[in-house]
């Protein structure tokens, strides 16, 4: 693992290009998926303008977009609380192997456990996505719980 400095933001309206690519990026690499590039760029938007909606959070190593995540939130009656839900995950291949998700993560985690009203985090991977399993795993988080399924309107 290299020494750089990385420092965790907020994600701004200017991060707006770098998210898309990330993005465009991120759904090539995991789920051999070609997002729809402008329905995509009108959702980033959307977040960026209303965090309501969601958050995204910049991993930034002197002024460059190392990484980044989304947090979105679920209402837990079970817990009385929020959970919030990482998605989004990418690192820049020139920042990989450099532990900047790690770095992504224990910022959020630290948000959570400093928080009354958040109970936890969740994620879902990829079933073919090993390695960012084995991340996930290593960092403490198990996927032994739950199973996803999903059901998805198609964009008509």
């Amino acid at each position: 693992m290299h020494n750089i400095d990385i420092k965790v933001r907020d994600a701004q309206l200017s991060d707006h290009k770098t998210i898309l690519d990330f993005q465009m990026a991120m759904a090539l690499e995991t789920e051999e998926l070609t997002l729809d590039q402008d329905t995509l760029s009108k959702g980033i938007m959307a977040v960026l303008k209303d965090s309501s909606k969601a958050r995204y959070y910049i991993a930034d190593s002197g002024g460059k977009a190392a990484g980044m995540l989304m947090i979105t939130t679920e209402w837990s009656d079970w817990r009385n609380r929020w959970v919030w839900w990482i998605q989004s995950v990418y690192t820049s291949p020139e920042f990989r192997k450099m532990g900047v998700y790690k770095i992504l993560y224990q910022h959020i985690k630290s948000i959570v456990h400093n928080s009354e009203d958040i109970g936890g985090i969740r994620l879902y991977v990829d079933k073919r996505n090993v390695k960012a399993q084995m991340v996930y795993q290593g960092l403490g988080m198990n996927g032994e719980h739950y199973a996803t399924f999903e059901w998805m309107k198609e964009n008509e």
